[in-house]
């Protein structure tokens, strides 16, 4: 960003001095257009992903689709799964192509675009609303976010807390947005609440537009414009893509026809989908291991990096099951009366959002305390353990209801712990992804993190269809035990870990001191 955008420009009153510069909770004031696009985009994301599975499963009559439940949780796994891996594609464009805040702007409307689709009557407008939501979001997700820290200085103390605030209107707008949507969708059906999400993005696009003079220039320079040179080279890489997507198309056709499966278009591009996610983490870490760029010491780091890739990959497949597999245990395993009142399984939706309001003071509080400890590494292995015992307790809690319904607060313990996992690994994993990816892919890094939940909700993906007709206490369980394991063994290696990001901020320093 140029210095010029980097200093707002105020107007001078006639005595010569200059106002004091209109903030929002004394930060720049372009805090609120990105606060507020942020609040009502997650509104109207997280408000179509509460419903979303049961408008899958629903039957023909009730507006739904008519998916089998095993279908539907494998297709909101697998949307989740597209929506981050487009998010790679959305940061290439928006450094390359057109700048973050033209990224944003762009996304938004895609997004809208598809809530109008869905809110609209029919099959062919619902799948095609569910391709445009995953598309927007992957453009629109990691720009916005960027364009937050353009708003600051490198070396603003504001930086943090302003970062703090944004995030707290992230949580602001996925915690509200069930409660609307489901009062909707009870007034009017499903598409009716596909229509309130749609109205919050609209809301995010007006502030989004309304505020673009307070962002001054923030997101409207290209960082990295493409040079005619570069055209054979993205050609090359457009076409690996295509390929990449013919070759997964075409794998999965023989995967399903191979398992007896219905040869039909959603099980190949689920399975198509499920094995792109799969792929691309794996293709990136052998580019940057191969890449005559990186030195020994690098490759030393990196490979240090990818068991808290694995840890972080097993952690998102627990967490975002939110949407699929613990909808499902909501609406069919679950006692919804609470105090003789009986609540909407969609509701459910919101406890996460709320926890994370309530404890991520706490936590910010904590590691002050700590100073620094525990290290990274054994944060992600706490956090993934705690993943991992959220669904150990959901399979003795399954195992104790057997034919029965689990009483309401199960659901609720599940989600606060896995709250508490996430305050543990998700603040920490982008720092830990800088520090360990080699220099000349560090612009890289947000990729490779948002490829960690894209690979996991796959495996998602890929599990519900194989283990269609298991046991729930067994499939809680055996997924449980699994991530327990890797956590045991990530508690173990983290000595090593901590040691590799230690050197890499070392040399961090030591290039900042040479510079």
């Amino acid at each position: 960003m140029s210095e010029a955008a980097d200093v707002p420009a105020v107007e001078v009153e006639v005595t010569g001095r200059a106002p004091r510069e209109r903030t929002f909770f004394g930060h720049p004031f372009g805090l609120f257009t990105l606060f507020t696009t942020e609040l009502w985009e997650r509104f109207s994301y997280y408000g179509m992903r509460a419903i979303l599975f049961y408008f899958l499963t629903d039957t023909l009559a009730n507006d739904g689709l008519g998916l089998d439940d095993a279908t539907g949780a494998a297709l909101v796994a697998v949307y989740g799964s597209a929506v981050y891996l487009v998010t790679v594609v959305g940061g290439w464009v928006a450094d390359r192509l057109i700048g973050a805040r033209r990224s944003v702007l762009w996304g938004g409307v895609v997004i809208a675009a598809g809530h109008v689709s869905l809110a609209v009557p029919a099959h062919w407008t619902a799948y095609l609303g569910i391709v445009l939501v995953a598309l927007g979001t992957g453009l629109l997700k990691p720009n916005v976010s960027s364009m937050v820290g353009e708003l600051y200085r490198r070396d603003d103390p504001r930086r943090d807390s302003g970062f703090s605030i944004f995030y707290m209107g992230i949580n602001i707008g996925s915690f509200t947005a069930p409660f609307i949507v489901q009062i909707a969708r009870e007034i009017g059906g499903y598409h009716a609440g596909f229509s309130v999400a749609a109205v919050g993005m609209g809301l995010a696009l007006v502030a989004f537009v309304l505020g673009r003079r307070a962002l001054h220039g923030a997101g409207e320079v290209v960082p990295n414009p493409l040079t005619p040179q570069d055209r054979p080279r993205v050609v090359r890489m457009a076409l690996l893509v295509v390929l990449a997507l013919l070759a997964a198309t075409a794998l999965a056709w023989l995967v399903v026809r191979a398992g007896g499966r219905d040869v039909g278009a959603l099980n190949i591009i689920i399975d198509a989908l499920s094995y792109l996610a799969f792929a691309a983490p794996v293709v990136m870490f052998l580019v940057m291991f191969r890449s005559p760029k990186v030195n020994t010491a690098e490759r030393s780091r990196l490979g240090a990096y990818i068991p808290l890739f694995v840890a972080a990959m097993l952690f998102w497949m627990i967490f975002e099951q939110a949407s699929n597999t613990l909808s499902q245990y909501a609406r069919d395993h679950t006692d919804l009366d609470v105090g003789g009142v009986t609540i909407s399984p969609v509701l459910y939706q919101s406890v996460n959002p709320a926890s994370i309001i309530l404890l991520a003071p706490v936590f910010a509080w904590l590691w002050v305390k700590l100073d620094g400890r525990p290290s990274t590494a054994v944060k992600f292995a706490i956090g993934l353990t705690l993943a991992a015992l959220s669904f150990i307790f959901l399979a003795g809690a399954s195992a104790v209801a057997g034919d029965g319904r689990s009483p309401w607060w199960v659901l609720v313990v599940v989600y606060v712990v896995q709250t508490l996992g996430e305050l543990c690994l998700s603040p920490v994993g982008l720092a830990a992804t800088t520090l360990l990816a080699p220099r000349a892919f560090r612009g890289q890094a947000m990729a490779l993190w948002f490829l960690a939940p894209a690979a996991g909700q796959a495996i998602t993906a890929q599990l519900i269809t194989a283990t269609e007709g298991m046991s729930r206490t067994a499939f809680f369980g055996g997924i449980g035990v699994v991530a327990l394991v890797v956590a045991g063994a990530m508690f173990a290696l983290s000595p090593w870990v901590t040691r590799r990001i230690r050197e890499g901020a070392e040399s961090d320093e030591d290039v900042a001191a040479r510079a």
